[in-house]
């Protein structure tokens, strides 16, 4: 077992913030709010068919879009009460709990996709450990997403530093999961990596 990811930590100060937060992205979906726009790039990334692993997917938002785009999608996330949630919503894609630190998965992916501040939630100790396990599940030729946001405890010039010495490159940097170009002082990171 890993250090405890802030994530946990909040989950076990307030016992129903998990539930919370399922309802709050259910809400958001019946009041027909757009929660597709980190799914939207991935795909534009990939060819139909394609093998998506959603890292810490939480309620299944992104991997279900995908999967019904027409990807392949596994998605994984360290919270049960959010898995039961994804399996509930979005029948069809396969989730499963698990701490990204210790991914251990048969499959290769063509991308990964890691929304939703995930990054900032790591344990600081597991964070070069979860790239390095992001780079050994991509496929060759694969890339991997990831996104979140400034003043969250992971200084952006850490985590590309982090990027570097799990083995991966980052090809596109943007502030936004719109394709908005990264600018210094961006309060968002999307990082496009690969394996180089």
């Amino acid at each position: 077992m890993t250090e405890p990811n802030a994530w946990t930590q909040l989950t076990q100060a307030d016992p129903g913030h998990s539930a919370a937060y399922v309802q709050r992205f259910r809400t958001l979906a019946a009041q027909g709010v757009d929660l597709a726009g980190e799914a939207r790039l991935v795909d534009a990334m990939l060819p139909r068919g394609s093998r998506v692993l959603d890292a810490g997917c939480g309620p299944g938002r992104v991997g279900a879009w995908l999967a019904d785009a027409g990807h392949t999608v596994v998605g994984v996330d360290g919270d049960p009460v959010l898995i039961a949630a994804a399996e509930a919503d979005h029948p069809g894609p396969r989730w499963l709990v698990g701490d990204l630190a210790e991914l251990d998965l048969a499959e290769r992916f063509d991308a990964i996709v890691c929304a939703g501040n995930v990054m900032a939630f790591l344990a600081a100790g597991t964070r070069q450990e979860v790239l390095r396990r992001f780079r050994t599940h991509l496929a060759p030729g694969g890339r991997a997403a990831v996104g979140f946001g400034a003043g969250r405890g992971y200084p952006f010039e850490e985590f590309l530093d982090d990027v570097r010495a799990a083995g991966l490159v980052p090809d596109v940097l943007l502030s936004t999961w719109d394709l908005r170009p990264f600018a210094p002082d961006a309060d968002f990171l999307v990082a496009v990596l690969s394996c180089g």
